[in-house]
């Protein structure tokens, strides 16, 4: 391929130059990065996003990767291509028909020079030689107006043999020009050379971000993907189930509305032979005639109905009202603790671990502490509980640790605060300093702690190692949630709002088994979950 047919491939579509910080979207076609971020600009104004080259459209902003590969090549051919100004910058003083490209300048005789006249061109020392260049004058003392050979260290300046014996510069100390350049372009070798390093340094940064952004991009569309499938599952189960549940209420309502219906037919037959016999009764009632009364025929059907065992059967209709008046609600319950098996499937497929039942270590609560007897909340008292003496025993601050270790897996715990309290809440090794400044959560390589100041207008912050964060917004809940990845080295903090706000992550490798740590300098902390 021809240099002019190269450039042309290097050219940007979108300003037609070379390109500069080439970017490539996702249908490969390839631009400047500033070029394509500004048409994207464009484009965010009326919400569609396609390249401007093939008109591919995206649903979002279309991230950017850096092309290293043509980055590298438009580098290597810039490098390589001969210069303009070599071509048709500066031409020969004495080639007047034709210009020819200058190889040299001679600076005496204030001429540029080509391969052929610098071949005729005196030699004497007097005619110093240069590359080729404009300016001669530039390289004339304009006071003497002699060939600056010299440099002036004290005075930093170029400067003619006249100015160094007889002028202004007379005594100071001088070096050849050539010497000075080249400790200047020792020192610019080296500071290229670090400024070189640092740039292969900076892309490889820029290269593992990129390859780690990448990673998480395809981590977040698994894990959307996972989500999908996971609740069109949920979604189906959840469907399955409800038109279970539905049928067997229709087949019961069934069931109940035909007993119902014998029931009441048989009543309605009974309630029209009842009404019968009465008629018959008030007629004969009704007659004066004593004789006729006497010789009715019919007179044995008239007996009265409890005589004839009319309660036994009004009793059994009575049982069987009550034993079919009503659908079957254990079937019914039965079937949805379907959503049961439901559930603990979903906790499964998610890794959700159950809150952790933690008590807090009597032997461990310092003694302006005051610990309810279910071992779930701490209380800042004026009044000293006499504990016991022992080793593990917080002496310095009023904390207490949990008598529960975590040393593997992944666990949450949950807290609630007094609304005015001021507290630290958080995880440490049971090698902990229990005296001293050393002790306090947060203030050492041994724990990691999240607080909140009252007096300190409410002020958040997460300490480890001395070394404190400030949290950007106050705590404004009096719920949190403190997530334990043991294996990842990840302890997390949440505010339980709505929706949940994290709060911070520390990363760590843990190398001791970890408890649960409270520190209350006033109000109360106690722990959710469990038997509390």
């Amino acid at each position: 391929m021809a240099s002019a047919d190269l450039r042309e491939e290097l050219d940007c579509s979108i300003c037609l130059s070379t390109y500069t910080d080439p970017v490539m979207l996702r249908c490969g076609h390839n631009f400047c990065r500033m070029c394509i971020d500004q048409a994207l600009d464009t484009q965010d104004e009326s919400g569609v996003y396609f390249c401007p080259d093939c008109r591919e459209q995206f649903l979002e902003r279309p991230a950017l990767m850096r092309n290293f590969t043509l980055s590298s090549i438009v580098r290597n051919f810039l490098h390589s291509e001969p210069r303009q100004e070599e071509i048709t910058g500066i031409f020969c003083t004495y080639c007047i028909h034709s210009p020819v490209p200058a190889v040299k300048s001679c600076l005496l005789c204030e001429a540029s020079l080509c391969e052929n006249h610098l071949r005729v061109h005196s030699k004497s020392p007097e005619h110093v030689l240069s590359d080729p260049s404009t300016s001669l004058e530039k390289r004339k003392c304009s006071v003497h107006k002699k060939i600056l050979e010299y440099y002036c260290t004290e005075d930093a300046a170029c400067i003619c043999v006249s100015c160094s014996l007889a002028g202004e510069h007379r005594g100071h100390c001088v070096e050849l020009l050539d010497e000075t350049s080249e400790k200047k372009k020792e020192k610019l070798r080296n500071l290229l050379q670090k400024l070189t390093t640092k740039r292969e340094e900076t892309d490889e940064r820029v290269r593992s971000l990129e390859e780690r952004w990448r990673k998480a991009q395809e981590k977040a569309a698994g894990e959307a993907e996972r989500v999908t499938a996971l609740c069109t599952d949920i979604r189906r189960r959840v469907d399955d189930l409800e038109k279970k549940v539905l049928s067997e209420i229709s087949r019961q309502e069934k069931k109940v509305s035909l007993s119902f219906s014998v029931l009441i037919h048989q009543l309605e037959i009974k309630k029209d032979e009842l009404s019968r016999k009465m008629r018959l009764i008030e007629e004969l009632c009704n007659m004066t005639d004593p004789l006729t009364v006497l010789q009715e025929p019919d007179t044995g059907d008239l007996c009265d109905p409890e005589e004839e065992g009319g309660d036994e059967d009004t009793g059994g209709h009575d049982k069987q009202l009550r034993d079919g008046d009503d659908l079957d609600v254990a079937v019914i319950s039965d079937t949805l603790y379907t959503v049961c098996d439901i559930i603990i499937g979903l906790r499964s497929k998610i890794n959700v671990e159950d809150p952790a039942d933690i008590l807090l270590d009597v032997n461990t609560a310092a003694n302006n502490l005051h610990l309810s007897d279910n071992l779930k909340t701490a209380t800042k008292t004026l009044e000293n509980q006499n504990y016991p003496e022992t080793a593990e025993r917080f002496q310095d601050y009023n904390q207490v640790i949990s008598s529960e270790i975590f040393f593997s897996g992944r666990h949450y715990w949950d807290v609630e605060s007094s609304r005015s309290g001021s507290w630290s809440v958080g995880m440490c090794y049971s090698s902990i300093d229990r005296t001293g400044g050393q002790s306090y959560i947060g203030n050492n390589n041994k724990s990691w702690s999240l607080r909140r100041r009252t007096w300190f207008n409410n002020q958040s912050s997460v300490i480890h190692d001395r070394k404190v964060f400030h949290l950007p917004d106050n705590i404004t809940s009096d719920r949190f949630r403190i997530c334990l990845d043991y294996e990842a080295g990840k302890l997390s903090f949440y505010e339980l709002c709505d929706p949940i706000r994290h709060l911070h992550t520390f990363t760590a490798t843990f190398s001791e088994p970890l408890h649960a740590a409270l520190c209350v300098w006033d109000g109360s902390l106690k722990l959710l979950g469990g038997n509390c």
